[in-house]
């Protein structure tokens, strides 16, 4: 019986993970975030330049590290510049981290846990939505998760590795052991590594958090020392690391500044921080990031929240909480869980991603819930492959009626495929007054945003060329010297105006109020 659950458990998984590259190729880039990040990955690709990310032509961007620029953009490199292929590395990150889970959980709570801990941690709604995205985040999480469950390894494996008993070399088995914690203990440094170079010092702190409130309830300050090589492994990870800091600091001076000082402090210090250079600050009430834990971890974290309520009133759900709660290493997955939205609670500036990081540590401990309480209960799998399906189902109906009306919401990119389908010569394609991030990546860089008094110099260069200018009233009627054009193609944002050679002489583009 086991086995056959394990069995449909895989299904599951595999289902979930490949189900997601649909709505990766389907959904085209929404203004602003994901066009913007898949844009400076293609600039990278595009210039070679591999030390610095760029926000616009003369415009650094040092908001975040480049682990996931580095990624996108050989993506690109490798399969061509496409939503797909700016999207497939947070995929394998999600990959990567189901990997991890499998592997760590399986010799420490069993192959049920693991499996329902990747299943659980795949089908959150951030981790889904996020995993199909270019975003940094998902590397984040990657780098947060490999140094979570490789220290849980290490402390599960006994605290020390085995090196067999005095005067004897060491068993095969005993090689086979210590290998694999020496495995478990660089992969926490090369996890610290990957927080660094995907999101910076943050995940320094995302990372040892758990492992310091684990030490001071356990007070094994010694076996803290000993389970890990801190000096070697804090020196792998700063000849990782600190080359491309310094090499970014050289090649734009002030990158330092503003990122450790003001990503990591003013941000989340001053209210509508002013300082951010790429954007506007997210305020937010304070508390407001236990609402976005609440909707990341979606239908999960309700879920195990209504377990936790159910167990004052019902013996078998208490019994089940218990034993949870009896785990080892229980307050070490808590705080994963946990630190992330109470650390957040009185920042100022936040967006829901920043509880990615917090999702492995909750997925564990769902994990361990949900076994426990199949033990005490006759729950059908159906009703747990429901809740797993939930997110996947609704995001492939949500990427099935966006490729059916990609301009439902703000996109560039079917404006931009019609100027370049258009037969002839390729004609130039103007954004009057601002270029959208989609516009620039769906043009490859060749869309410009211009002025209305850069018209009239444009047009008496006696081409033709296209202009897309924003929407003032429903139906727009623009006049191009006395002559009214009407636009060719539209979308949310923008009418779509061919101006060919016989108007060379445009003055000005201007709604007509009548």
């Amino acid at each position: 019986m086991q086995q056959r659950s394990n069995a449909v458990a895989w299904v599951v998984l595999v289902m979930v993970l490949l189900l997601q590259l649909v709505s990766m190729e389907l959904v085209p880039f929404y203004d602003t975030s994901e066009p913007r990040y898949a844009e400076m990955a293609r600039v990278m690709a595009q210039t070679g330049d591999w030390i610095t990310p760029w926000f616009n032509v003369d415009v650094p961007f040092w908001g975040k590290p480049p682990l996931s620029f580095w990624a996108q953009a050989l993506s690109m490199k490798v399969l061509g510049v496409t939503e797909f292929a700016g999207r497939l590395p947070s995929w394998l990150c999600l990959i990567t981290t189901n990997i991890l889970l499998l592997t760590a959980l399986k010799s420490m709570r069993g192959i049920g846990v693991a499996l329902w801990a990747a299943i659980i941690y795949s089908t959150c709604t951030l981790v889904y939505i996020s995993s199909g995205a270019v975003l940094t985040d998902p590397f984040l999480a990657l780098g947060t998760t490999l140094s979570l469950v490789s220290f849980a390894r290490v402390i599960d494996s006994g605290e020390r590795p085995v090196v067999g008993s005095v005067g004897q070399q060491p068993s095969s088995s005993g090689n086979r052991r210590n290998a694999d914690v020496r495995w478990w203990q660089y992969g926490f440094f090369l996890g610290l590594t990957i927080g660094l170079l995907a999101k910076g010092p943050l995940a320094a702190l995302i990372i040892f958090a758990p492992i310091t409130v684990w030490w001071w309830l356990t007070r094994k300050a010694t076996s803290l020392t000993a389970l890990l090589p801190w000096r070697n492994g804090l020196l792998l990870t700063a000849l990782l690391t600190l080359p491309w800091y310094v090499a970014a600091e050289i090649k734009t001076p002030g990158f330092l500044d503003y990122f450790i000082v003001g990503e990591h402090f003013r941000r989340f210090l001053a209210p509508g921080w002013a300082g951010d250079l790429y954007g506007s600050a997210h305020r937010r009430t304070y508390g407001m990031i236990w609402v976005y834990w609440i909707q990341a971890s979606f239908p999960w974290g309700l879920l195990a929240l209504a377990a936790l309520g159910g167990a004052v009133f019902s013996p078998k759900l208490r019994s089940a909480a218990q034993a949870v709660y009896g785990d080892p290493l229980f307050f070490y997955w808590v705080t994963a869980a946990l630190f992330t939205p109470v650390f957040f609670t009185f920042s100022a500036n936040i967006l829901w991603t920043y509880v990615l990081p917090s999702l492995a540590g909750f997925s564990i401990l769902a994990a361990m819930l949900a076994q426990e309480v199949r033990a005490r209960y006759s729950i059908p799998r159906v009703k747990l492959i429901t809740a797993a399906a939930l997110v996947p189902l609704v995001v492939l109906a949500g990427s099935l009626v966006v490729w059916i009306n990609p301009d439902l919401r703000n996109t560039e990119r079917e404006l931009v495929r019609y100027v370049i389908r258009q037969p002839g010569p390729s004609s130039p394609l103007f954004y009057l007054s601002e270029l959208p991030f989609s516009a620039r990546f769906y043009s490859s860089g060749r869309a410009r945003a211009i002025k209305e008094a850069e018209l009239q110099q444009i047009a008496q260069q006696d081409k033709t060329f296209y202009l897309a200018a924003p929407k003032t009233e429903p139906e727009a009627v623009y006049v191009v010297s006395g002559k009214r054009l009407t636009p060719v193609f539209s979308n949310r944002r923008y009418n779509l105006l061919k101006v060919s050679k016989a108007d060379s002489s445009l003055v000005a583009v201007r709604s007509d109020p009548n």
